[in-house]
């Protein structure tokens, strides 16, 4: 076991993160028609080149760009840039994601099933012998159903290759809607002709499986969403402040430096601040990791994000806006959101070398063809059996369908994936950090050995008034004892629980208030029991170390706690390395630097302290029990609390790779078979179209078979 390096020890909750100017964007953009790493690029070198822009990211989860530049400055050119190169663009008024809407999809895909398998009964007469006029007829109606069917239903394609080829570049649409286009067109050219062969039934096939292709990349896409502007729930609407000795209710935009903040018991601290009177307990835990309360007194350090557990205190603001620890975190989230978003996954990458590929081999057919033959009509036939042959179904099949049989499996095991390429990342990560804090632990406390069973009733009855989350923890050990009839029962916030029994007041909570001298007392009469707290491993934890560590991963703990705290946890669950102490800044510096020692790391936490190493890490799981904002960062979210769904999920994904990397492989044996042929002339733009449909069934068949492993 290592410690940590002395650079990340003791790192203050308030330490300094990166300057606004470097982090915070200063515009965002909304794109809703971006869809594939060319998009990406042509947005960045465009908005790149305007003037008053320093940088920009592209979000391609999100379909937003975040740009640098001169604050204030207005987007309307630089949105009629992105126009002119063909990408939609609108400036973001609301956190709203640009999600294409998966059901803008459904319904062209259902009205290319319907039609497509009409047209196939159709032509399944004319295979039968139907001839002459029969024949004619039963085409012409085949053409009344397919071609306004393909108009309606191939429209995304159309849209996105038109925006494409407006301004010179090409997308992987293209070929898709040449196919589409040449096949229709050339089916109803054959028709008006007498001639003995419509590929009506190809054109729909080949948008249905497009279609289905792309439904199934939307449904993975659909629950993204930023933890970034989650962390904007964290901090209060509204605080109060102290104006001429009374309590005025202000929005936080009207908070400057050096105000005087009101602060009740319960409240969340609103900016950073320093504390003007008394002393005061806050639960720092969602910003630290530090498990216990922290006692503040005068001239203490508030932070944006603390819980005020006793109150009410003054305190005088000294950082507000964008200088706040809680803003300066939410930037610190964004750009590592904006970073990972970047990952061009296996689909991607694939579609990047066969786009061109494509087109340039059905030009090559088609020039062949007409040198050789001087027949315009034979070498367009080739050609479009060649566009439809290599057209991308099992390609755009490949990894959506995997993804989602995988992602089905582990949502029945209590595992809901949020990101499109999580399964990807998850395949490959050989590092799994974990934060200590309510991911691995809980804090319990105890019931003292000596106490009297009466005491037990008493204290059994107040616990389960209590809402306090560490009030619960001591019911298990008081389950045997019979609960008191205690009367008068109240809850006072900040301090605990009181009541009345045999007309005694009894007291349980904070350990002056009750009238002891440890953190928490429980006090009948002029009897008080001290009660101890310790921090014990949740009961699956070291099954999760162990399932981890056997499938060859090294383990890690991260934490903001004590030392002393971590090496004693690290030691029961059997942790190869730990760091401590460590801020929120801390732990993503510790993340990029095993990243740049070349780890693929993937990371485990549930509190505030750990949104920015969430969405900073190569992948990112959260608990359930987790706060929104770390949810929300989070890759995979674990739904049913069970620790070792982590090492279940590293497993599903990497069962979901070589699935991936084995359609790619039937992809890659069909294209070689198939396309041969079809340049050959032997294929028809029928048999092309089957051949298609096949492949891409062969791609679902395959998918389908992580259902049952």
């Amino acid at each position: 076991m290592t410690s940590a390096d002395p650079v990340f020890a003791r790192s203050s909750a308030t330490t300094d993160f990166v300057a606004a100017s470097d982090v915070a964007p200063t515009h965002t953009l909304v794109l809703p028609s971006v869809h594939c790493a060319g998009c990406i690029r042509t947005v960045e070198e465009v908005l790149s080149r305007q003037p008053g822009i320093r940088s920009a990211r592209v979000n391609l989860t999100r379909r937003r760009a975040a740009v640098f530049g001169v604050p204030g400055a207005d987007p309307g050119p630089w949105i009629r840039a992105l126009e002119v190169a063909g990408i939609e663009a609108h400036e973001a008024t609301t956190d709203a994601g640009g999600i294409e809407n998966e059901q803008a999809l459904v319904l062209p895909l259902g009205v290319a099933g319907f039609a497509m398998m009409n047209v196939m009964l159709l032509s399944v007469a004319v295979w039968s012998g139907a001839s002459d006029s029969t024949r004619d007829l039963l085409h012409w109606i085949s053409a009344a159903i397919a071609l306004p069917a393909t108009v309606y239903a191939a429209q995304p394609f159309f849209r996105h290759a038109w925006s494409a080829l407006s301004v010179g570049r090409l997308n992987i649409d293209v070929p898709i809607s040449l196919a589409i286009v040449l096949a229709s067109a050339m089916s109803l050219y054959e028709v008006a002709n007498d001639g003995e062969h419509a590929w009506f039934d190809a054109a729909l096939a080949l948008t249905f499986f497009l279609l289905a292709g792309r439904v199934l990349d939307q449904r993975m896409r659909r629950s993204a969403r930023s933890a970034a502007a989650d962390l904007a729930g964290i901090e209060p609407a509204r605080a109060i402040r102290i104006e001429d000795g009374a309590q005025r209710s202000r929005p936080l935009e009207e908070l400057r430096v050096g105000d005087t903040l009101w602060l009740a018991a319960g409240a969340r601290v609103p900016v950073d601040a320093v504390l003007d009177d008394g002393s005061v307990e806050v639960d720092r835990s969602a910003i630290t990791g530090e498990s216990d309360p922290q006692a503040l007194t005068v001239g203490d350090t508030l932070t944006a994000g603390d819980i005020v557990l006793t109150g009410p205190v003054t305190a005088t603001a000294t950082a507000v806006g964008e200088d706040t620890t809680l803003r300066r975190m939410a930037r610190l989230v964004a750009t590592a959101e904006n970073a990972r978003s970047r990952y061009s996954g296996l689909a991607d990458r694939a579609a990047a070398i066969y786009t061109p590929t494509v087109h340039i081999v059905a030009a090559a057919a088609f020039l062949g063809w007409l040198l050789s033959t001087g027949d315009v009509r034979v070498a367009l036939n080739v050609a479009i059996a060649t566009l439809i042959i290599t057209c991308p179904c099992a390609l755009g099949l490949a990894v959506p369908a995997v993804a989602v049989v995988a992602t089905s499996r582990l949502y029945r095991n209590g595992l809901l994936v949020k990101s499109e390429t999580a399964l990807e990342r998850l395949a490959g990560i050989d590092t799994v950090v974990f934060d200590k804090t309510g991911t691995l632990t809980r804090r319990v406390l105890k019931v003292p050995p000596n106490m009297p069973r009466i005491d037990r009733g008493v204290l059994r009855t107040l616990a389960a008034s209590s809402d306090h989350p560490l009030s619960r923890t001591l019911l298990d050990g008081l389950a045997t004892a019979a609960p008191a009839d205690v009367s008068n029962v109240r809850e006072i916030a900040g301090s605990g629980v009181e009541g009345t029994w045999n007309d005694t007041s009894v007291r349980f909570g904070r350990g002056d208030w009750a009238g002891g001298f440890s953190d928490t007392a429980f006090a009948v009469g002029g009897r008080v029991h001290e009660i101890s707290s310790t921090e014990e491993p949740l009961p699956d934890a070291r099954k999760s170390m162990d399932s981890l560590k056997a499938k060859g991963l090294e383990v890690c703990l991260l934490t903001g706690d004590t030392g002393a705290r971590a090496r004693q946890v690290a030691a029961r669950l059997g942790v190869d390395r730990l760091w401590s102490e460590v801020s929120p800044e801390g732990k993503t510096a510790v993340l990029r630097q095993l990243r740049e020692d070349g780890r693929s790391v993937l990371m485990v936490g549930d509190g505030l302290n750990d949104t920015a190493a969430l969405a900073a890490a190569d992948a990112s799981i959260a608990p359930g029990s987790a706060l929104d904002a770390s949810r929300n960062a989070a890759d995979v979210v674990i739904v049913s609390g069970r620790l070792p769904s982590v090492a279940e999920a590293i497993g599903t994904a990497r069962l979901a790779r070589r699935r991936m990397l084995q359609n790619f492989g039937v992809a890659a044996v069909y294209n070689a078979i198939a396309v041969p042929l079809a340049i050959a002339g032997i294929a028809t733009p029928l048999m092309a179209a089957i051949a298609m449909s096949t492949s891409s069934l062969v791609v679902i068949l395959n998918a389908g078979r992580g259902r049952r492993q």
